[in-house]
């Protein structure tokens, strides 16, 4: 790939992206919007899937991780050439290219007009298409600006810039702790910088202090690579406070598929054996729930896991442009 080509990933016709910020239609939302299933998200959290944005304001990242599905070629996070656009940008941006990715929808015959009319309004946003979020330098002020528009924000990152972390206040964060030590970290996450599991150790630090923000520590479970010492995860998640970890099987799927065997994704029997290992050294976390169509398991330390603002009767729906009054 030559340097004038761009980032694979946004030279693809199935990202639609303006500058740096990119948006992909996630498969729940397609299949929510034909009323065949939700994303787990809905099932664990309350997000409406046919109205969430799936995007990342920057392609860029710096890490090479095994298990990813996107292309490593795409990724390097040299930034000096950016010419970053602003929070509210970005955040028309994301909109607009969702609207556009999803107005196809529009004349199924399998999607009702009025869920399709909501999509066209939409309420979440998920931070977490690709690329490493934390490298774009306005992410604090990014995410208020969604929560200026009344949409809700999950944000995942890989946990390198605990500085900026500490700055964000999403509506979920979540980290993804694929190793609970150095070796393991080095040889499934591959990070491009020298001090990236030192500053994760830090950033479990910054997870526990969050007090407003719901927070979670994420697992891809990778057989024969990072599916051992449940202890020792646990000990690491102890770290973080987290009010939910959740443990998600490795998909065999885009280009991960070069670079790992297909008997690395786990059955979802094997997710929850291991969930089960893992939770009996985390006394806080007593509810053990699980979506097996996602091959993932949720701990948490309530039977109530979703976002209070997403229950049906809560303000957030009141004032909602397409079903509130």
């Amino acid at each position: 790939m030559s340097d004038s080509s761009g980032p694979k990933q946004v030279d693809s016709p199935d990202y639609h992206h303006e500058n740096h910020t990119a948006t992909q239609t996630c498969g729940w939302t397609a299949n929510a919007l034909r009323g065949e299933g939700k994303c787990y998200k809905n099932i664990f959290y309350g997000i409406e899937s046919h109205r969430c944005i799936q995007m990342t304001p920057v392609v860029k990242c710096n890490e090479r991780c095994v298990f990813c599905w996107r292309d490593h070629a795409g990724h390097a996070y040299e930034l000096g050439d950016v010419e970053w656009d602003d929070p509210e940008a970005v955040v028309d941006a994301s909109i607009e290219l969702q609207k556009k990715l999803l107005s196809g929808f529009g004349g199924n015959d399998e999607v009702p007009r009025e869920v399709f009319e909501e999509s066209m309004e939409p309420r979440h946003v998920a931070i977490s298409l690709d690329g490493e979020p934390t490298l774009y330098p306005y992410l604090p002020e990014l995410i208020d600006a969604f929560h200026d528009r009344d949409i809700t924000t999950f944000l995942v990152s890989n946990g390198t810039r605990p500085d900026v972390l500490r700055e964000c206040d999403p509506t979920q964060l979540y980290v993804s702790v694929d190793a609970a030590e150095r070796h393991t970290f080095d040889e499934v996450v591959k990070a491009m910088e020298d001090d990236a599991w030192e500053n994760l150790v830090e950033t479990m630090d910054v997870l526990a202090q969050k007090d407003e923000t719901r927070t979670v520590v994420r697992t891809t479970l990778v057989g024969g690579e990072n599916v051992h010492h449940p202890d020792w995860y646990a000990g690491f998640y102890r770290r973080a406070d987290p009010d939910f970890v959740e443990l998600k099987s490795y998909m065999h799927v885009g280009e991960s598929r070069d670079r790992v065997a297909r008997s690395s994704m786990l059955d979802h029997d094997e997710v929850m054996a291991f969930a089960e290992d893992v939770q009996e050294h985390m006394p806080d976390h007593e509810y053990l729930k699980e979506v097996p169509v996602s091959r993932v398991a949720l701990l948490s330390k309530t039977d109530d896991t979703w976002v209070p603002k997403l229950k049906k009767d809560s303000e957030f729906w009141a004032r909602d442009p397409v079903t509130g009054d």
